[in-house]
């Protein structure tokens, strides 16, 4: 597990509870992740628009975390591997009742078929 290599910023919240570039296009996606650097929610690399990448890559902040219940790991796509963080200030996950994939009212029933594997 790596040391993150780019500064974390700790007390800036998320975004919103669900991936901002899919909110605004109205898309779906399947997981969620935070840039540890400026709260953006983006959602994950199996979902079809991949934004938390196409986030890093546009603004290099590198350091995520899981943005799902339960899950408290970092990523740098920096070195591609896990790394370590402080606790981010709350909320850390999306909301219990929100779907995953998500959300409910966007998800097309072929979904398993249109994500990246």
């Amino acid at each position: 597990m790596s040391e993150p290599v780019e500064q974390i910023n700790a007390d800036v919240p998320p975004s919103g509870p669900g991936c901002q570039e899919c909110e605004q296009s109205g898309g779906w996606w399947v997981h969620l992740r935070r840039c540890a650097a400026c709260g953006h929610v983006g959602c994950c690399d199996t979902s079809p628009s991949q934004h938390a990448t196409a986030h890093a890559e546009g603004t290099g902040h590198q350091i995520v975390q899981s943005f799902e219940p339960g899950e408290d790991w970092f990523y740098d796509y920096g070195s591609g591997d896990f790394a370590r963080g402080p606790a981010l200030v709350p909320p850390t996950e999306h909301p219990a009742d929100q779907t995953v994939p998500g959300p409910r009212d966007r998800v097309p029933a072929n979904w398993d078929q249109l994500i990246h594997r």
